[in-house]
Parts: structure tokens; sequence; C-alpha cells
């Protein structure tokens, strides 16, 4: 089985909560906007790492800039699209966070034509209220959203 864990920070507004995602990078998300946004999370083996460690190494990461300090809140588990185990995170902040640079990966781009090329995980991040933010995340991280705004009242 694999596993992943990920940090949702997010702040309150007068508007109410807003949430701090990342926009998936290489040449298949690049294009696009609904359903291309994640929380900032990644793999992990289990005995070698905590997921709150991983949580907040892959923020970093991803980002480019530390975690927001912070109590973690829990918001459980969920099963993504492949079958892997992703646990995740939410940490209240003040904290103006932004993009800076993302960690890269290697991959066959177009697919089947022998050319590699290195892309960013991400590409960009941004805070969204929730009601976009549910628009903006993936299909399958929803339920995250959902369990936030339930532990935030």
């Amino acid at each position: 089985m694999r596993y992943s864990a990920g940090l949702l920070p997010f702040r309150r507004s007068t508007t109410g909560l807003q949430v701090f995602l990342t926009h998936m990078g290489g040449p298949y998300w690049e294009h696009m906007d609904e359903g291309a946004w994640s929380i900032a999370k990644g793999e992990y083996e289990p005995d070698e790492e905590t997921p709150p460690q991983v949580a907040r190494r892959e923020f970093a990461e991803e980002v480019g800039m530390p975690p927001p300090d912070g109590d973690l809140i829990d918001l459980g588990s969920y099963r993504a699209h492949r079958g892997k185990t992703v646990i995740a995170f939410g940490v209240e902040t003040d904290i103006d966070l932004h993009f800076v640079e993302s960690n890269t990966f290697t991959m066959e781009w177009p697919r089947g034509s022998g050319q590699f090329g290195e892309f960013p995980e991400c590409d960009g991040a941004a805070w969204f209220d929730l009601e976009t933010a549910r628009s903006k995340i993936m299909p399958g991280q929803t339920v995250v959203l959902d369990r936030l705004a339930a532990h935030a009242g």
C-alpha cells in the first residue's frame, strides 16, 4: 500500500475560511484550472517518517517556503483515485503564504516520444475561499475541505 501526507493551511477572514492550495505542475495540468489544485502532499514510507513530518516537508518542497508553525489539525484520511491513502492535516495561520518555487520530477513528454523533461511538481499556489476551493481542488480531495469546515465551525 502507498501512503501520502499533506498540509492544508487555512486562515479566517471577514468573509469566512480561506485555504491555501497548490496548482499541479507538469505539462498535463499546465492549462487546467478546475479540479487541478491540491493540498501540498507527498508519499512516504511509514517506517521512515511520520505523517506530520511528511506533510510539513512536502509543503516546503512544493511551495518553496517553510510550512506555517502551529498545531496540526487531523483532517483524517481519504483514498486517492489510484488507491493511495492520503492523511491530511490543517494548520491555521496568519502568515501571507505565497508560491516561491517547487521541486521537480522527470517524465517522458509527450508520452511515447522518447523525450524526457524536468517539470515542477507544482507551478503555483494561492488562497481561495471554501466555495471557490471546492471547484478548484481535485474532486477526491473535497472531503478534506468538508472536514476543515466542520472543525472550524
